[in-house]
């Protein structure tokens, strides 16, 4: 036994390792797959036909259903909502029911002699909002009513009827609604459940794993609930009780609590796998029965016990959620709870609105319709964001935040009419008021607030920065320490880890929880690639997501410190390198400048040529004082420059220049790019008489290709003495790191060909 016991022991904790390790938000297999070179992601065949496929179908449903809703009959006739709650007859294009304009409608009577009374809650379509239940039960009624009257008004070919408060009752043709009779919100909120129902199919084809299936049925729940509010936005009178969706709750009631199920079970899977999490799992997802026990029973769904549900899920998803970030401080769990909060009190809301409708007056339904309307975009709004919350997607941000601020607004205008008894107009000017007060006032408090504030302010960078540099340049071989130092006091991370698995650049990893950056070299020629990465977990000690403007100032720190690391040795390689530069400088510039005047002597164009080199002299001396250039500015600069020093040579051009992306050019990069150019070209005019000249510019990811092909005298170009004009060339390619070669030009002429493979990595 006693020699079993130390195995036992090494077994359990290997075994706890093991699960702390599972537990963790930054598992081994999320970090090795941020590590190393970034693939570019690339489904399989099934994959990428099954989500094609799902789109279809997606499409094919929605179009189907907008179908379904247009060849629908509906009494052809307008009608708005009275003062004391009666429907009210507002136009019509058959001229006997025009007549009645402005009475109210008291009942519609079918084509059996079947009458059923109707008021102002036959325009009221959301029975979700409706937190009544003797007014939804009367509302479903008279939907159900106006149905069963007109699908026998179609199939016999016969109207309804309705009759008015004078008694008289007179026909109204049944007509289809057709696509205008939609609504202009249909298509809108049946685009954004396609969204949601295309990133729940995307999030089960990437792999159907226990995380990701929460989310996946939270999107396809939420994008259900989006489609039956896209129909019950539809103007006109409703009749979808009486067409399959019952009394609107059973199904809304799935899907509200089906959600509130799966984000429990997210925030217990997610960002860290927590203790009796499926316990919790199961938990959630076996309320959904309690909560419908009276509907199992056969009783009706009271309102208050639903929203009850809804509400007690949503506390228990912020319980979970707070729970995991007491465990481990992951700023996701933190941003997570942030959403859990906002969401529960914008639900609150919501619900606030729907209980003060009835107390609201006839316009207090539709008021209360916008704020179902409102929850509904804020919690899509949520969910299109969770991906992103480690990248700049502001426009999702201030979707969701102005979502929520509506739900505010239409919340505070019933709670006006309500308590204060306020009159409507004044009501909602309040409302919207102090909704844009506070969207105005709060808007960047409670955007930080979601994912926490983004960069350190300028001044506390530069000054962490200039010590740094200040110390590495007094004493270099504590430049790795310096630079793990600067790193911790720029973003405060709660551990900072040392591995050997290196990325080509900074990179986010774990949803933003880390920060992955390689530590390169002082001396990259002697090591050009960095052997090592510091890896930062949890932003400001736990509480903001790492993000990529963070990753570009980390690059930017260490490539700062490298360079200040090499600073004294580039000065004194820098005096000698001056006086070269000046000497070869004058013979690229006034050297050109000489060899055009010789074509122009005695010219009348000697002064527009002057003209022209002022005019360059001044580009020059501009380009020299700016710290960096676009490379597309650049390039046409380069461009003018080289045609109108051709053009006055009687000398062709043929310009060819593409980039995949729009770089910054330092004042080294652009000076010495300028010069080579410049220099090959006055070789070809000067030493070879060339009559049409190729220059070929291509920058393709890190490697910048530049070929200059004239059509001149030149032969054997390996015979040529380098003197100041080809050596200068040779010189100021090697200082951005490339090589040049000349070559013969068929069938005559010489080209110059200059590759640079690590242009981003050029001084």
């Amino acid at each position: 036994m006693s020699a079993k016991a130390p195995a036992a022991a090494a077994a359990t904790a290997a075994r706890d390792t093991a699960r702390s390790a599972v537990d963790s938000a930054f598992e081994a297999s999320a970090f090795e797959r941020g590590l190393g070179p970034r693939m570019p992601g690339r489904w399989i065949g099934w994959q990428r036909q099954a989500l094609v496929l799902a789109a279809l179908l997606g499409c094919l449903a929605v179009f189907s259903l907008a179908h379904w809703l247009a060849v629908m009959p509906q009494v052809a006739a307008s009608f708005s909502v009275g003062p004391q709650g009666e429907l009210v007859l507002v136009d019509s294009p058959t001229p006997a029911l025009n007549a009645m304009r402005g009475h109210s409608v008291k009942a519609i009577v079918g084509p059996n002699g079947t009458a059923q009374s109707v008021d102002g809650l036959l325009l009221h379509h959301a029975l979700r909002a409706q937190a009544d239940d003797a007014l939804r039960a009367r509302q479903v009624a008279q939907q159900q009513a106006l149905a069963q009257a007109l699908a026998q008004a179609a199939a016999s070919g016969a109207g309804v009827s309705l009759q008015f408060d004078d008694g008289s009752v007179l026909a109204a043709p049944a007509l289809p609604r057709a696509y205008t009779g939609l609504g202009f919100l249909y298509w809108p909120l049946a685009g954004v459940a396609l969204l949601l129902y295309l990133y729940a199919v995307v999030l089960v084809l990437a792999g159907a794993q226990p995380r990701n299936l929460p989310f996946a049925v939270m999107s396809l729940c939420h994008a259900g609930n989006l489609l039956l509010s896209a129909v019950e936005t539809m103007p006109g009178p409703a009749t979808f009780a009486g067409h399959g969706f019952g009394d609107g709750m059973v199904l809304r009631t799935l899907l509200d609590l089906a959600t509130g199920a799966a984000v429990v079970q997210a925030f217990a899977l997610h960002p860290r796998r927590l203790p009796r999490a499926t316990l919790i799992a199961i938990a959630a997802w076996a309320a959904l029965p309690l909560i419908l026990m009276p509907l199992l029973a056969g009783r009706g769904m009271p309102w208050w016990w639903l929203q009850g549900g809804c509400l007690a899920l949503c506390a228990a998803a912020l319980w979970v959620v707070s729970r995991s970030h007491r465990l481990e401080p992951d700023p996701y769990a933190l941003v997570m709870r942030r959403f859990a909060i906002a969401t529960l009190v914008v639900l609150l809301l919501a619900t606030a609105a729907a209980v003060l409708a009835p107390l609201g007056g006839p316009r207090a339904a539709s008021v209360a319709l916008a704020a179902l309307l409102g929850w509904l975009a804020y919690f899509a709004g949520l969910l299109l964001l969770t991906p992103f919350l480690a990248r700049s997607r502001q426009l999702l941000r201030e979707f969701a935040m102005l979502a929520g601020i509506s739900t505010v607004a239409t919340s505070l205008d019933l709670l006006f009419v309500a308590v204060f008894s306020l009159g409507s107009f004044t009501s909602l000017a309040i409302a919207v008021f102090i909704a844009l007060g506070l969207y105005a006032g709060a808007r960047q408090w409670i955007l930080d607030r979601f994912v926490g504030s983004s960069l350190p302010s300028t001044e506390r960078t530069f000054d962490l920065l200039y010590r740094a540099a200040r110390d590495v340049q007094a004493h270099p071989a504590r430049h790795p320490q310096r630079l793990v130092q600067l790193l911790r006091e720029l973003f405060e991370p709660l551990e900072v880890l040392r591995v050997d698995r290196v990325p080509v650049r900074t990179r986010v990893v774990g949803g933003g929880s880390a920060l992955v950056v390689p530590m390169r070299s002082a001396d990259e020629r002697a090591a050009p690639a960095p052997a090592a990465a510091l890896v930062l977990r949890f932003a400001q000690r736990g509480r903001r997501l790492f993000t990529l403007d963070d990753a570009r100032l980390a690059d930017r720190m260490v490539e700062q410190l490298r360079r200040a690391v090499a600073y004294d040795a580039a000065v004194e390689r820098g005096r000698f390198e001056e006086r070269q530069r000046l000497a070869q400088d004058l013979h690229d510039d006034i050297g050109a400048r000489l060899l055009t005047l010789m074509y122009q002597a005695q010219s009348p164009e000697m002064e527009d040529y002057i003209r022209h080199t002022l005019q360059d002299l001044k580009t020059l001396t501009r380009g020299l004082a700016t710290a960096e250039h676009h490379l597309s500015h650049a390039a046409a600069e380069w461009k003018a420059d080289l045609t109108q020093r051709l053009t006055a040579a009687h000398v062709a051009l043929d310009w060819s220049f593409s980039h995949d992306r729009d770089l910054r050019l330092t004042v080294v990069q652009w000076s010495a790019l300028t010069r080579v150019l410049r220099e090959l070209v006055s070789n070809a005019l000067y030493h070879g008489h060339a009559t049409r000249v190729e220059v070929s510019f291509n920058l393709e990811g890190p490697l910048l290709t530049l070929q200059v092909a004239d059509d001149g005298g030149g032969r054997n170009p390996q015979a040529w003495s380098h003197g100041l004009g080809l050596g200068g060339v040779r010189k100021r390619v090697k200082l951005l790191g490339g090589q040049v070669q000349w070559r013969e030009n068929q069938p005559q002429g010489i080209v110059c060909a200059v590759r640079v493979p690590e242009f981003n990595a050029a001084p």
